[in-house]
């Protein structure tokens, strides 16, 4: 099921998309869903028949603007190296355990929204990810049951400051840039949706620069989740960033990295294609 966050230039709102229509959920006599409702498979059909019988109100998809799933998660834990094909492109060995790092929550930006390339900054980095958005509270969660505490999966656009990166000797100015944490279009949850063997592709003005499958996880989604939440509480509404996969603009030989102007087109099977236009500061 794909969950949309949605507005008609009023209040934000809960839909699903259908169809190229969005059903609007504030309808239902028990209102939008929660978070841990999303990923109810008993409020999901619940949910499927309300659309089935047509007794929620409808939009076409092109009649609303799109946001971003979680507008302010509590926190935004990303892996990085967590791709085969990554590890492979810098000459690294895999990690015996994820490598985390965080971004600001005041990155999340909307699909569709401006990114904007910081004044001072040369080299801006793109990065398609699968980003994992928490239902439940989560503490110790053992891995069998990490994928109970997931709402719903999200595309999330990692985008990077590598000369900040690299300057600072870690992550987190580089990664936490207002608009540097695009996210959506849809919320999927359930109807079959693997998270762990789903097409992973990111396009820079039509032309495909990363095209993988998260079958080359290192660490799949019910390691992250378990292994995250036995040492920080997860709370509804965190991310966990799952990590990109290899052609990341700073390792082609010469680097092709983002300008104002450009067009990145993040997209992963099922959730649909998060569109974000690189604008000067």
């Amino acid at each position: 099921m794909r969950f949309v966050r949605y507005t008609t230039a009023g209040t934000p709102e809960w839909g699903v998309l259908v169809d190229g229509e969005v059903h609007a959920l504030g309808a239902r006599p028990s209102g939008p869903p929660s978070l841990a409702e999303v990923g109810d498979e008993t409020v999901r059909n619940d949910i499927r028949r309300d659309v089935e019988d047509g007794v929620l109100p409808t939009r076409d998809a092109s009649a609303v603007s799109l946001l971003a799933p979680v507008p302010s998660p509590g926190k935004i834990v990303c892996a990085g190296l967590n791709y085969h094909d990554h590890a492979e492109e810098q000459d690294e060995e895999p990690p015996e355990k994820p490598m985390l790092f965080t971004k600001s929550p005041t990155a999340v930006a909307n699909p569709g929204d401006a990114v904007v390339h910081p004044d001072g900054v040369e080299q801006v980095d793109y990065e398609v990810e699968l980003a994992a958005v928490v239902g439940r509270t989560a503490t110790d969660v053992p891995r069998a049951d990490a994928e109970d505490y997931v709402a719903g999966y999200t595309v999330l656009n990692d985008v990077s400051a590598r000369d900040a990166q690299f300057d600072d000797g870690q992550f987190f100015r580089g990664k936490s840039y207002d608009t540097f944490a695009p996210m959506g279009p849809t919320l999927v949850a359930g109807d079959g949706f693997d998270p762990n063997a789903a097409d992973v592709e990111l396009r820079v003005n039509g032309t495909v620069k990363q095209a993988s499958n998260t079958e080359e996880f290192i660490f799949d989604v019910a390691d992250l989740v378990s292994y995250v939440s036995g040492f920080t509480t997860l709370r509804p509404g965190d991310v966990i960033s799952t990590g990109t996969p290899g052609g990341v603009g700073i390792f082609r030989d010469p680097p092709e990295l983002l300008e104002p102007g450009d067009t990145v087109q993040a997209e992963i099977e099922t959730i649909g294609v998060l569109e974000n236009d690189v604008v000067a500061e």
